[in-house]
């Protein structure tokens, strides 16, 4: 923990600096900085609820795009408040466009509405699920609202929620689990309504797949901010001073395990960088990356193994094609390579 003496002289650039080289904590500094001014500037303009929003917008696009801070075009300070400006534009302008709401007792409106057709249907489902989300995000506490937010859209700790709340450990977990339980069950009947309706079989198809890939997330999530995690980090063979590295996380008995990749550049067409994980003397393929335009890409992966310590970590450069094993040359390891 970071004496709060200390804390105090680290500057902000320096902070935006340690967040652009992958130090998670450095977002959690700022947060607890910049947090409340931001809040406050939200409220007046949208509310409470909204403002809290924002907040964790502002600091989620800090988070994706600290490399984008430039400190010679100016200050910490400005450039955040410049965000959250534009943000709480942004919802004041999608304020503005809202429909009225015309009363329509008798459903008089409602029957003279063109019956839509098979995208407008899947659009219109679309819309209300999100909105259901939202709903339901909005309703959370405001403690469970902030916490969930931080663990989420910030990838923060448990340990860094804590820090960046001033709470004891154990409060932050609690209001993190009590969130998520908290959502699970106000979305219940969003899940049992398309159940029972199924309506358009290809969406309904989407739409549990999209639960599916909503539920490992949530898995990846809950591995992630566990005090017990371990990161171990994969560096370039023989060239330790490389920009590129990745990080594999994983936890103790869990069956899923999250990676990522800095600084890649592209992969040459035809191409895809394959994480891989060693046991003993099988390979388990962890899934592709392919890296964004700031050569960062993420992955979630789920085996029976993954619960304990691989005996090596790789990223290699394969053809797009499957394979059982890693063929193609080593971009990152873990442990590092040994010297030949």
């Amino acid at each position: 923990m970071v004496d709060a003496a200390i804390e105090r002289e680290i500057s902000d650039e320096a902070l935006m600096s340690d967040l652009a080289s992958g130090k998670q904590d450095a977002i959690g500094h700022l947060y607890a900085r910049y947090a409340p001014t931001i809040l406050g500037m939200a409220a007046q303009a949208l509310g409470r609820p909204a403002a809290e929003d924002v907040v964790q917008d502002v600091f989620l696009s800090v988070w994706k795009n600290a490399h984008a801070y430039d400190s010679k075009r100016g200050p910490v300070r400005p450039w955040l408040l410049q965000i959250a400006h534009y943000r709480i534009a942004n919802e004041l302008r999608r304020r503005s466009r809202r429909p009225n709401i015309q009363a329509d007792p008798e459903g008089e409106l409602l029957a003279a509405i063109p019956e839509p057709g098979p995208g407008q249907s899947e659009e219109a489902w679309n819309a209300y699920r999100h909105a259901a989300l939202r709903r339901a995000l909005e309703e959370l506490p405001p403690p469970q609202r902030q916490a969930l937010g931080l663990a989420f859209f910030d990838e923060l700790s448990h340990d860094e929620i804590a820090s960046a709340l001033k709470l004891p450990l154990g409060t932050a977990k609690s209001r993190i689990r009590a969130g998520l339980r908290t959502l699970r069950l106000r979305l219940a009947p969003l899940i049992a309504a398309l159940a029972g309706i199924a309506i358009l079989g290809a969406v309904a198809l989407r739409f549990f797949s999209g639960r599916a890939d909503l539920a490992r997330d949530e898995r990846a999530l809950t591995m992630l901010t566990s005090s017990d995690s371990e990161a171990l980090r994969m560096t370039a063979p023989g060239a330790p001073d490389s920009r590129i590295h990745g990080v594999y996380r994983h936890r103790p008995g869990s069956t899923i395990a999250v990676f990522t990749l800095s600084n890649f550049p592209p992969a040459a067409a035809g191409r895809v960088y394959r994480a891989w994980a060693l046991y003993g003397s099988t390979w388990i393929p962890l899934g592709d990356a392919r890296p964004d335009a700031s050569g960062h890409a993420r992955g979630i992966a789920e085996h029976p193994a993954l619960g304990t310590r691989p005996d090596r970590l790789e990223v290699t450069l394969e053809p797009e094609t499957a394979v059982s094993a890693p063929t193609g040359p080593i971009q990152i390891a873990w442990p590092p390579a040994p010297s030949l």
